[in-house]
C-alpha cells in the first residue's frame, strides 16, 4: 500500500497516548472484572445453592410442626424484614440513631465506607443525606489528599536520610576523619539534590503500615466481637478500603467490656486504616500506570513511511534512561513548577494548603485546556519542545506524587 499525503501506519501508534492507555486500561479492568466474576461463581454459588435447599427445608418442616400455610409464614418474614431494615435485630443491639449511633453513621457516609446496616428511612432524612454526603465526602476526599502528601514527605525524608547514610558509608572511614573541601561537599550536595524515593520503596512501606494496622486491629475485634480472627482481618480490608459490604460491622452490640476505650480504639483503628489503604491505593495505581506504559511500548509500532524516519517518543511513554534526553520547559509544565514553591523539588518538604490548592487549581486548567483542544480537534502538539514524562499533568493524588518519587520525576 502506497503512502499517500499522510501517514499509512496506523494501530497503537496512531492514537494519543493517553487515550490508548485509558482504553487499555478499560479493557484490562474488564478482563479483569470477567475473571472476578468467575473466581467468586465457582467460590460461592454451591454454597448458596445449598443455603436455599436448607431455608426451603426449614420453611417446610416449621410450617408442618406448627401448622402454618407457608404464605402466612413468608408474610411474617417479609414484615421481619421490613423491621430490620429500620434497625431491629432478633438480638439487642445498641440504639442506631441516638447520638453515638448517628455519629458512627455519618461517619460511614463521609469516609464512603457506607456498611449498610443503618440507613434514614424518613423523606427529610434522604434529602439531607444527599447534600451532607455531597460536601462530607468531598472534604473527606481532600483530606485524605493531604494525609497522602504528608505520609509521601515523611517517608521521603526518611529515605533520604538513610540514603545520605549509605552514601556517607561508601565514602570509606579514610574521607571521613579528613575534613572535605568546599567542592567535594557540593559535589555531594549535588548528587543528593535530586535524589528521591522509589515507588516501590514507599509501596512497600505503606503496605507493611496497613499489614501492621490491620493485624492489630483484627485482634482488637476479635477479642471484642467474637470473630474468627480471619473474618476479623476480612472486615477490615473491606472497611478500610471503604468496600463496606456491611455484612459484619463492628460496635453494633449493646454492651461491651471497656466499652468507652473499645469505641475509641474502633474510631482510631478505621481512620488510620482508610488512611493506609488509601495511601497505598493510590501508590499501587503508579506501578499499574508504569505497566500500561511498558505495554504500550512494546505494543507501539515504529513509523515505515519514506522520509519520515523515526517518530519522536510521544509523551507520557517509558523510555529506557539512555535514550532519555532533556527538554525544553513548555507553558504547562512551568505554570506547574511555578506553582511549587521554591525548594519543593526536594521530596522532603510539606506544602502549605495554599500552594496544594494552588497546584490542585494549576492542574484543573490543563485538565480543562486538553479536554477543549482534543472536542475542537485540535490535540496539543507534543514535540520536542515539551518536557513530560509518563506522569506529568495528574490531577488529584497522581498530581501529590507528581514528581516526588524517582519513578514519577520529569528528571528521570
Amino acid at each position: 500500500m502506497a503512502c499517500r499525503a499522510g501517514c499509512c501506519c496506523t494501530g497503537i501508534g496512531s492514537l494519543n497516548e493517553d487515550n490508548a492507555r485509558f482504553l487499555m486500561l478499560a479493557l484490562l479492568i474488564i478482563i479483569y472484572l470477567l475473571c472476578g466474576a468467575a473466581v467468586f461463581s465457582a467460590l460461592e454459588h454451591p454454597k448458596e445453592k445449598l443455603a436455599k435447599e436448607r431455608w426451603a427445608q426449614r420453611i417446610e418442616q416449621f410450617t408442618l410442626k406448627y401448622n402454618l400455610s407457608q404464605d402466612d409464614l413468608k408474610n411474617f418474614l417479609r414484615n421481619y424484614e421490613e423491621a430490620n431494615v429500620a434497625g431491629i435485630r432478633v438480638d439487642a443491639t445498641r440504639p442506631r440513631w441516638d447520638f453515638a449511633g448517628a455519629f458512627y453513621f455519618v461517619g460511614t457516609v463521609v469516609s464512603t465506607i457506607g456498611f449498610g446496616m443503618t440507613t434514614p428511612v424518613t423523606i427529610a432524612g434522604k434529602i439531607f443525606l444527599i447534600f451532607y454526603g455531597l460536601i462530607g465526602c468531598a472534604a473527606t476526599i481532600l483530606f485524605f489528599n493531604l494525609f497522602l502528601e504528608r505520609v509521601i514527605t515523611v517517608i521521603a525524608f526518611v529515605l533520604k536520610f538513610c540514603h545520605e547514610r549509605r552514601e556517607r558509608r561508601k565514602a570509606g572511614p579514610a574521607q571521613n576523619c579528613q575534613r572535605p573541601s568546599s567542592g567535594s561537599r557540593e559535589r555531594r550536595t549535588d548528587s543528593l539534590a535530586g535524589w528521591k524515593p522509589s515507588v516501590y520503596c514507599v509501596m512497600l512501606i505503606l503496605g507493611v503500615a496497613a499489614i501492621v494496622v490491620s493485624c492489630c486491629a483484627s485482634a482488637m475485634y476479635s477479642a471484642a466481637e467474637g470473630w474468627d480472627y480471619l473474618d476479623a482481618l476480612y472486615f477490615c480490608f473491606v472497611a478500610f478500603s471503604t468496600i463496606g459490604f456491611g455484612d459484619m460491622v463492628s460496635n453494633q452490640r449493646e454492651m461491651y467490656k471497656a466499652q468507652a476505650a473499645y469505641r475509641v480504639g474502633n474510631f482510631l483503628f478505621i481512620l488510620t486504616g482508610v488512611c493506609c489503604i488509601y495511601s497505598l491505593f493510590n501508590v499501587i495505581s503508579i506501578v499499574i500506570k508504569q505497566v500500561l506504559n511498558w505495554l504500550l511500548r512494546r505494543l507501539e509500532t515504529p513509523c515505515r513511511c519514506p522520509g519520515r524516519g523515526n517518530r519522536h517518543p510521544r509523551r507520557n511513554v517509558v523510555v529506557p534512561g539512555h535514550m532519555r534526553t532533556r527538554r525544553d520547559n513548555s507553558i504547562e509544565t512551568d505554570a506547574v513548577n511555578d506553582s511549587e514553591a521554591d525548594g519543593r523539588r526536594m521530596s522532603g518538604e510539606m506544602i502549605s494548603m495554599k500552594d496544594f490548592l494552588a497546584a490542585n487549581k494549576v492542574n484543573l486548567a490543563i485538565m480543562q485546556k486538553q479536554l477543549s483542544e482534543m472536542a475542537n480537534g485540535h490535540p496539543r502538539q507534543l514535540g520536542s519542545s515539551s518536557r513530560h514524562n509518563e506522569f506529568s499533568g495528574g490531577v488529584g493524588a497522581l498530581g501529590i506524587m507528581n514528581n516526588r518519587l524517582a519513578e514519577t520525576s520529569v528528571d528521570r
